[in-house]
């Protein structure tokens, strides 16, 4: 049974568009970047303890197989998470105001035998961003939950000037690279389809 450690409505959504049937775990995984640790690694961290964490809870089920993900929005090295409040949401928004960063997109699969990761790196551009509408969006609520407080699938994807990148990942899901994983334990439409892929998954420590 594959089973998804998120309770992200995005993730389920984009999880979904593979076709394949799969239960949601409600976990709450501290995510604490260490003192020296990149970004990246940070990302595939938290994405791998997800996994990890959702097998702990079905350890009933000798055939599960679970998916963590995590997704951080970067500038100059800085992850921006969630916005604590609506001050701490236009403080992002400011920075990120015509300004390139990255979006890091970690997805780990574990069963009980084996886990696998792969990481997905974009680059998103805002334009520069009016004050007022800034606040705007920011009272509209969208931005609450959000890493680096905005919905690119939402009213922030009229901010996007260029993107380089997944559109999925930016959303919370890689869908290509977890079609990927998947493939490697035979499931999805990848699987289905004997595609060859072009990244390779790489074993989780």
């Amino acid at each position: 049974m594959l089973y998804l450690a998120s309770q992200s409505p995005r993730r389920r959504e984009l999880l979904a568009r593979l076709g394949l049937d799969f239960d949601v775990l409600a976990l709450d995984v501290p995510e604490q970047r260490r003192p020296e640790e990149s970004a990246e690694d940070y990302v595939c961290r938290v994405a791998h303890e997800k996994a990890l964490a959702g097998l702990a809870d079905v350890d009933h089920d000798q055939e599960a197989l679970v998916l963590g993900a995590d997704t951080e929005v970067v500038l100059d090295d800085e992850v921006f998470g969630k916005p604590a409040d609506a001050a701490d949401a236009m403080a992002m928004l400011r920075r990120l105001s015509g300004r390139e960063h990255r979006v890091i997109s970690a997805v780990s699969l574990v069963s009980a035998t084996r886990s696998v990761q792969a990481v997905s790196i974009s680059k998103v551009t805002f334009a520069p961003l009016p004050g007022t509408l800034m606040a705007a969006y920011v009272a509209g609520g969208e931005p609450f939950g959000k890493a680096g407080a905005y919905a690119i699938q939402g009213g922030a994807e009229a901010f996007v000037t260029r993107l380089d990148g997944s559109y999925s990942g930016v959303m919370g899901l890689p869908l290509q690279v977890t079609a990927q994983l998947l493939a490697s334990f035979g499931l999805g439409p990848m699987a289905a389809a004997g595609a060859g892929t072009t990244t390779t998954p790489v074993e989780a420590p």
